[in-house]
């Protein structure tokens, strides 16, 4: 959908606070409730529907009535939010007309207060030309859901932050002015792109100041991934300018050289078949040359600078790890400690979990001990039971002269039942505890399942 600066004249404040009802709803939402619009809104008089409808009469907003009556913004709505944020502020005061159409973003002219012509680009992620790019960008990190406004604003802020960047580090780009949703407002670079120029008067030169930004590039950590004859800007006087940066990645990620590669072979490509430049490799080639090149640069052979760009940009890539290794490389104070005490902490849990799995079959190991001993118990109280009748037959029958043999006969049974008492009361004692054990494990056992301890019962159940 084209964008028409002219509907902003017909749109009230009503209109805004209802566009920006809908978009506060949409972060939560992917199609905005009716009723949420008309709650958040809260307009004084009333009539959020006559607003929606006028909104929908411009092509704001979308409505959708599938699973249920809802609304949600169009890229146009999120346009004049953007605007109208950017014209409140004072960056600009006039849209004029489209200079450029990309598959991710278009750009428009605006005009400041003085005159002053700068250039507004719109990202436009989800085109159907372009459906892929949660694959192929980083904007998401690890978000498992996503909007193409969202993935757009992620887009702009990068953008945005890279320039602002690059620019005080004294890289060729555009002035970064201000950014808004997915709205990013930059100077104006006077040239035209490298695909449409014909002719240079000094391509050698030209050649290696590209090949040059690169590799700068690189060893401030950054590569490109789409530098081509598309993104770099040429003036009349061969000034090089390099634009699109959204997907700028650090020298840290894990397709960093072909990325790289990528980048100077497209450079390569262009400058032979476009001004028929011809390159001595190392491959064996055996061409003349005609600039002053032995070799194209290799990824390896940069040397990346300590204070990197990737590491203030947060560049796709470069992980927290990264970070915390690089600050201690800094100061000097490179230490393996932290591996070490991981080793030994996880050491410590290992022998705490054996520890607990040995005292669980300790546990197990007695109580059937336990259960031996009362069944001992159980024979040795009949054999006492049956040697006492056994000796009171022989008592009756004996001869009463022995009443020395009597009394050590005595003293023997006292102190076998005083054994005996001690035995039993072991026994019950375990048994109640057995009884106790059991029931509470048929009581609990489908919430044992899986557990340690359960793992420990089916090892024992085969003693």
């Amino acid at each position: 959908m084209k964008l028409d600066v002219n509907v902003l004249r017909y749109l009230s404040k009503d209109d805004f606070r209802v566009l920006t009802a809908v978009e506060m709803g949409m972060r939560n939402h992917e199609i905005v409730p009716s009723e949420l619009v008309e709650r958040i809104a809260s307009l004084k008089h009333g009539g959020t529907y006559k607003v929606l409808k006028n909104l929908l009469k411009y092509k704001l907003l979308h409505h959708d009535a599938s699973k249920y009556d809802g609304f949600r913004l169009t890229y146009l709505g999120y346009d004049f939010l953007a605007i109208k944020t950017l014209v409140n502020r004072g960056v600009f005061t006039g849209v004029g007309r489209q200079i450029g159409v990309g598959k991710e973003s278009d750009i428009f002219e605006v005009a400041q207060e003085d005159g002053t012509i700068l250039a507004m680009k719109l990202h436009r992620l989800g085109r159907t030309s372009f459906r892929a790019v949660k694959s192929k960008r980083d904007y998401l990190r690890h978000r498992s859901s996503f909007s193409w406004l969202y993935l757009s604003r992620l887009a702009a802020l990068k953008e945005f932050a890279f320039m602002k960047a690059l620019e005080e580090h004294d890289f060729p780009v555009p002035k970064a002015i201000d950014c808004n949703r997915h709205c990013v407002i930059m100077s104006l670079v006077q040239g035209y792109p490298m695909v449409q120029v014909k002719q240079l008067q000094n391509p050698e030169t030209i050649f290696e100041k590209i090949i040059g930004i690169v590799v700068r590039l690189a060893e401030h950590g950054l590569i490109h991934c789409d530098f081509n004859e598309f993104n770099i800007m040429i003036d009349d006087e061969e000034k090089i300018t390099m634009i699109d940066f959204p997907q700028m990645v650090s020298v840290s990620h894990r397709n960093a050289q072909m990325y790289f590669d990528r980048d100077i072979e497209c450079i390569f490509k262009f400058f032979r078949k476009r001004f028929n430049m011809s390159f001595h490799e190392d491959k064996g080639e055996s061409e003349e040359t005609e600039v002053d090149e032995n070799s194209r640069p290799s990824f390896f052979d940069i040397t990346k600078d300590a204070n990197a760009l990737d590491r203030d940009l947060e560049a796709s890539g470069f992980t927290r790890k990264e970070q915390t290794d690089l600050d201690k490389f800094i100061e000097g104070a490179m230490e393996k400690s932290e591996d070490s005490d991981e080793d030994e902490e996880s050491d410590d849990e290992e022998q705490t979990c054996e520890s607990n799995e040995e005292g669980n079959l300790n546990e197990l190991k007695s109580l059937q001990l336990q259960d031996e001993e009362q069944k001992s118990s159980d024979g040795v109280e009949a054999e006492v039971e049956l040697d006492n009748t056994e000796n009171g037959e022989s008592n009756g029958d004996g001869d009463e002269d022995e009443g020395g043999g009597n009394e050590e006969e005595e003293e023997k049974d006292a102190e076998l039942e005083k054994n005996l008492g001690k035995v039993r009361r072991r026994a019950m004692t375990a048994a109640r505890g057995r009884r106790k054990s059991q029931s509470s494990r048929n009581t609990y056992k489908d919430k044992g399942r899986g557990s340690q301890n359960s793992k420990i019962h089916n090892n024992m159940s085969g003693f």
